[in-house]
């Protein structure tokens, strides 16, 4: 059963070397050239996969502090076995990968054993096999695996090379359809055959687009795809299997989609912002009429997944981040709550295959994130599987404090802070998310209990223009030449944090990835006098060079978004507000963290950033892990990034 979520992700590319320099690359682990003024200015080294500059050997004391934070582990829910068990992801070395418990409470089998991330698994209808995906070192290109769980016989049905979006079974599991592209083409194809013979993979349409499968008809003749163009715009279709004819569901409206279950009646069950400032569940009719179950609950509908019977939707809301499970009868289209959860984040729901249960990942503010299930019937709960904490004491977390706080334009912009014990005043750390188009939530996170606990920083965590979850005009302040329009709201937390008496507006470092990359260097250059320091985490210094070189199927997606570079007018704002054309204006210590294989912001735009504060004197510390991407995601990297981290928050705050 294919769960419905408003997270999206797309994949930039590599630029900087040729095709045969990065071939030589991966195969030795060699780290790139530098620019002659990098080269010139610095020493680099080596530890492993990991390249440095600046960073000091971490002391055996850091390490054992950061250790029992960094063996915290948590779990996913994946989906229902078929008899009677579940899958998890979950991480027992290095990096997660899938796991049955065979009941509630039971021993964890891990079934995938690979070096890179398996992070989900998907049933096959009636049970047997699940399909599961992985690339390599981070590059983003997943390949597509069917695992037998009779077997455990394991079979690749995607073409080397290729990069494939998850797999959808047809309702009797004889198919499996998906979305694939290939190096610099902007358009997806959309696959089917069956996952245990891969002979049988046919190309069922030539797409346009960003364009994937999220429903079966019933019978296996139609499909229903999903194309999306932007966080505010996509479109969905259906596609005659037999024949390749393609239809468009509203045809002419310019609205965002979240997915679409195809009735028997033929209506078309939805989750669209349509009339709204929030996404809501909708049921249109095949004459275009469209009823909305969801409009009175004045928030957004995340997950969602319809129980086979049709009769029932399992939604969840996201309430200023917060995530609560809703019931819908179709029929009726009354809306009750679910089963009554501990202050946290609902998600990832997936009903049992006999429509009784549905299971569904939790994440609690202090607590990291277990797989649950309830009685579709009673609602009673039934946890699944219970984290590890590392041997730290679960009381000890610190509970996250929603707040909100005023900008310059008389909005109140949304945040959340963690705020450790004592009178203070605290250092401070802000950490910005990236996307843009993304949104903080309070569930649970191991890197800012630790901050919090250990080094004594106040977390504060900001929700600014162009975030997610406030409705989709909040979600589009920042867009084009509005881009500064997100930095001003960092201005705005500093003066709140300046009148904060248990605060220390002396001693604050900014803390962002990907987009929040970018937030951080600007913010170093806007308030240069009232940060201590910032941390860059695979972030965008320049969007021109951004845009000119990302591959060919991302690049309109993030023109949507910041603006085409090929207008002369956005050109011109673009070299305004780049970070790299203003580094000069950077006065305070950077630390530069980046993922070599990264596909959606090349590791180019940190090396160029990082030469400009070589040439111009500031103290830049540099790490690169040449086995990840966008994002460290094994145990040893995040582990040297934590570490790294804190001897630089040490240097320039000197925290403990």
């Amino acid at each position: 059963m294919r769960t419905f979520s408003l997270r999206s992700t797309f994949r930039s590319g590599l630029f900087g070397l040729s095709a045969l320099a990065l071939v030589a690359c991966a195969q030795t682990g060699a780290a790139p050239a530098l620019t002659d003024a990098a080269a010139t200015a610095s020493l680099r080294t080596t530890k492993g996969n990991l390249v440095m500059e600046g960073v000091p050997e971490t002391p055996a004391e850091v390490k054992e502090r950061i250790a029992r934070y960094n063996n915290v582990r948590g779990h996913s829910f994946q989906d229902w076995t078929g008899e009677g068990g579940i899958l998890v992801s979950t991480r027992f070395a290095d990096v997660n990968q899938i796991h049955e418990v065979r009941f509630p409470g039971g021993a964890r089998r891990q079934l995938t054993f690979y070096n890179e991330p398996v992070n989900a698994a998907d049933v096959s209808p009636g049970g047997g096999a699940f399909l599961f995906g992985k690339d390599r070192g981070g590059d983003e290109y997943y390949q597509s695996y069917r695992f037998d769980l009779k077997d455990a016989t394991i079979t690749q049905f995607s073409d080397p090379g290729s990069r494939n979006g998850s797999g959808l079974w047809s309702d009797n599991g004889a198919f499996v359809a998906w979305a694939r592209t290939n190096a610099g083409d902007p358009n997806n194809d959309i696959l089917i055959g069956d996952p245990a013979n891969p002979a049988s993979v046919r190309v069922a349409l030539e797409g346009d687009g960003a364009i994937g499968p999220v429903d079966w008809s019933a019978d296996g003749k139609t499909l229903v795809l999903q194309r999306y163009r932007s966080i505010a715009k996509s479109h969905i279709y259906s596609l005659d299997v037999a024949t390749g004819a393609l239809t468009e569901f509203n045809a002419g409206d310019d609205v965002a989609y979240s997915g679409a279950a195809l009735l028997a009646d033929g209506s078309l069950l939805t989750v669209t912002d349509k009339d709204s400032e929030f996404q809501n569940l909708v049921r249109i009719a095949p004459d275009g009429t469209m009823m909305n179950y969801t409009a009175n609950l004045g928030w957004g509908v995340s997950d969602w997944v319809l129980s086979p019977d049709e009769k029932t939707v399992v939604f969840t809301l996201n309430e200023g981040g917060l995530g609560t499970i809703r019931l819908l009868d179709v029929a009726s289209g009354l809306v009750r709550p679910g089963p009554t959860l501990p202050v946290g984040i609902a998600g990832g729901l997936v009903v049992s295959p006999s429509g009784a249960q549905v299971g569904f990942t939790f994440n609690g503010a202090t607590s990291p994130a277990d797989a649950w299930s309830f009685d579709l019937a009673t609602l009673n709960l039934t946890r699944w599987t219970e984290a590890e904490t590392g041997g730290l004491a679960p009381e000890s977390f610190i509970t996250p404090v929603m707040l909100d706080y005023p900008n310059a334009d008389g909005m109140d912009i949304p945040a959340f802070i963690y705020k450790p014990e004592g009178p203070g005043p605290h250092p401070v750390i802000i950490s910005i998310h990236g996307g843009p188009e993304s949104q903080s939530r309070p569930g649970f996170n191991s890197t800012f209990q630790y901050w919090a606990n250990e080094l004594g920083l106040a977390v504060v965590v900001p929700n600014v223009r162009g975030s997610s979850g406030y409705g989709k005009t909040y979600v589009s302040l920042d867009n084009g030449v509005n881009r500064k329009k997100s930095v001003e709201d960092i201005g705005a937390l500093l003066d709140w944090i300046g009148a904060q008496p248990d605060l220390d507006a002396g001693k604050i470092v900014v803390h962002g990835g990907s987009y929040g990359g970018y937030m951080v260097l600007a913010a170093l250059i806007d308030y240069p006098d009232r940060l201590a320091a910032g941390v860059d985490i695979v972030g965008i210094s320049d969007f021109k060079t951004f845009l000119e070189n990302t591959e060919g199927y991302r690049v309109d997606l993030r023109r949507e978004e910041y603006g085409d570079e090929r207008d002369p007018a956005i050109a011109a704002f673009f070299d305004e507000i780049s970070p790299l054309k203003n580094a000069s204006k950077i006065t305070q210590p950077l630390f530069i963290i980046q993922g070599y294989n990264d596909p959606r912001v090349p590791y180019t735009e940190s090396e160029q950033i990082l030469s400009a504060m070589t040439a111009s004197g500031v103290k830049a510390w540099f790490l690169m892990a040449m086995d990840e991407g966008h994002g460290f995601r094994k145990k040893g990297n995040i582990e040297a990034q934590r570490e790294a981290e804190t001897l630089f928050l040490k240097e320039v705050i000197g925290t403990p």
